[in-house]
């Protein structure tokens, strides 16, 4: 059984309080396995991480955040043919949008290290992360959850043997410092949702 149908159940099981005390257990309990550390300094950073077991929990769970946000029938940015069918299916712009309220992308991989999210050109073009809609959804895998920034720039490298992407560059913080940090200092704070399905 996966670490994530441990500690999340099947996305009907239990309630977020319970998985949260759940999982605050297992850290005092065992050293963090990468799945763990990936989750803990995602959430830390302030992003919102939606565990998916099969491709139907992650239409569904896109269309709820669709409704929590209030985005149906709005523009969205998207630079990736094999994303496109989930905006269509939601009725969504993603032709040539002038004011997208959201990004619809995957990534590279999704850095343990930081919670952080590695992305190329493959996803975003040549846009700088202070370009992209302040809104953003990823979808990724748990098998692209790697160790360091280092095992997310191999990856790449054996990935692509020819194409080799440009503009590689990973998005970690996911709201507002509530103080100054200077850790922070030049970084755009992203709104972002991760549809996390498991392919393990």
């Amino acid at each position: 059984m996966s670490f994530f149908k441990k500690l999340f159940g099947s996305s009907h099981d239990a309630s977020d309080e319970e998985n949260q005390s759940e999982y605050s257990n297992s850290l005092s309990e065992n050293p963090l396995s990468i799945d763990e550390q990936f989750i803990f300094n995602f959430k830390k950073n302030g992003g919102k991480f939606l565990y998916c077991e099969n491709i139907q929990e992650v239409t569904e769970q896109f269309e709820n955040i669709l409704e929590e946000n209030d985005w149906f029938e709005s523009e969205a940015a998207c630079f990736e043919p094999a994303l496109f069918h989930l905006l269509e299916e939601n009725k969504l712009i993603y032709q040539s949008p002038t004011n997208p309220k959201f990004l619809l992308a995957s990534c590279e991989n999704l850095i343990a290290e930081e919670g952080s999210i590695l992305f190329s050109s493959k996803q975003i073009k040549q846009n700088k992360p202070n370009e992209l809609p302040i809104n953003i959804v990823i979808l990724a895998t748990t098998s692209q959850i790697l160790t360091a920034k280092s095992d997310g720039l191999s990856a790449i490298k054996r990935k692509y043997e020819r194409d080799y992407p440009t503009n590689i560059t990973t998005i970690k913080y996911f709201e507002k410092a509530k103080e100054e940090d200077f850790t922070q200092y030049g970084s755009v704070a992203k709104n972002l949702y991760l549809l996390l399905l498991e392919d393990l």
